[in-house]
């Protein structure tokens, strides 16, 4: 009887390969063969879940996405509303092996997709995507109450959301400047500089 073979368990392989060696060794780096190497499958075979390379990359870029949008839902968010505003955040910052890996690889993708329009497209739904999660938070603190006097929610969306993929790349960059429990506070703090005093 023929082996049965899960094609989007094995796309998921495939794309979690391709982090692997993107991490390691770079988005330049990450050929067809070497992802397939990676995912301990031919080369030939990966035309059977990718018909291009570039199709391959956007799906382990849109994984890496749909991975974060998963574990926050999969959250729960009790407690005091700033506190489960900065757990919200944190979710998007690199404080351990899995997310460091997460960002590492979207940092790579969103250089890639610069020059590559398949890549674009996705990176500018995502980015979208993030600025309503800032946006929810600024309105959320209108909302409550907890805003400081004109508060400008928009403005304070974009600026939060700058601040977290400044913080997000100096971690990756400087991880011995920017410890977790470091930015943990810096997170904690720019919530607070939002809210009344």
């Amino acid at each position: 009887m023929p082996k049965l073979v899960d094609h989007e368990k094995q796309r998921k392989k495939v794309a979690e390969a391709a982090w692997r060696v993107i991490q390691r060794e770079g988005m330049e780096q990450a050929t067809v063969r070497k992802i397939a190497e990676e995912a301990a499958v031919s080369a030939g075979s990966l035309r059977h879940y990718f018909s291009t390379q570039s199709e391959l990359l956007a799906f382990s870029m849109e994984l890496v996405s749909d991975r974060v949008k998963e574990r926050i839902g999969k959250t729960t968010y009790d407690g005091p509303p700033l506190e489960a505003m900065k757990a919200l955040l944190l979710e998007l910052l690199p404080v351990d092996p899995e997310r460091k890996l997460e960002m590492e690889v979207w940092f790579a993708f969103t250089a890639r997709s610069l020059s590559d329009p398949d890549l674009h497209e996705l990176g500018t739904s995502v980015f979208n995507e993030m600025r309503e999660v800032m946006l929810h938070i600024t309105q959320g603190l209108k909302d409550l109450e907890l805003a400081r006097p004109g508060l400008d929610a928009e403005l304070e969306a974009d600026r939060l959301l700058v601040f977290i993929d400044g913080l997000a790349l100096h971690m990756i960059l400087h991880p011995t400047l920017y410890p977790r429990e470091y930015c943990e506070g810096m997170v904690a703090k720019h919530l607070q500089s939002l809210c009344l005093p």
